[in-house]
């Protein structure tokens, strides 16, 4: 996707930096699992990377005003991981810190293995970490369409059938099919396309 307009009324960043508590939900929805995921993924118990998402969110909330999409390779998700890298970096350090902890070395490894960026968009992990983004997106916007549109859009962009036939199937015209792809694409466009 294109770099977006931050100032666009209907921005779900846009709408989380202005303190909506309904945006932040969403946000919460969409960023959540990968943020829990990147803190398994760094060697953390289920419980401390659900303490460490916490952390994250709250650290996002103070944060967010700061995040700038300058060029088409700043993205939200790659600004993101730095905060969650961190988070990580000061779980270590305080478990480390701890008489009940492990041992130093290991958690200082931990520390050093953590990758410096997220996985490039370009790459598996990023592709897939954006397919998952993408899915949740499409999870949240969902509700806001009648299901005779949702499932002509949903035949039509994903299944790739033919809108003529998906028009005979659902008793509506090939325009209407079209409608149904531009509404929804309008939609994720309009709130997550400073996102993702």
């Amino acid at each position: 996707m294109s770099i977006a307009n931050s100032s666009t009324s209907t921005s779900l960043l846009q709408q989380a930096k202005d303190h909506d508590p309904v945006a932040w939900e969403r946000l919460a929805k969409l960023y959540g699992p990968l943020v829990y995921q990147w803190a398994r993924q760094a060697g953390l118990q289920p419980d401390d990377a659900a303490d460490v998402m916490q952390s994250v969110f709250a650290s996002l909330s103070k944060n967010l005003v700061r995040f700038q999409r300058r060029t088409v390779e700043d993205s939200f998700r790659g600004w993101l991981y730095v905060l969650v890298r961190n988070q990580i970096r000061d779980f270590f350090r305080t478990k480390h810190k701890q008489a009940n902890a492990a041992g130093g070395t290991a958690a200082l490894q931990m520390i050093h293995e953590l990758a410096e960026s997220a996985a490039s968009s370009d790459s598996v992990d990023g592709q897939a970490e954006m397919g998952q983004l993408r899915r949740r997106a499409l999870q949240l916007v969902q509700a806001e369409f009648e299901p005779r549109t949702w499932i002509a859009f949903w035949r039509l962009v994903v299944e790739g059938d033919d809108a003529k036939d998906i028009a005979a199937d659902m008793g509506i015209s090939a325009w209407t099919v079209y409608k149904a792809k531009a509404r929804i694409l309008k939609r994720l466009r309009d709130e997550f396309a400073d996102l993702l």
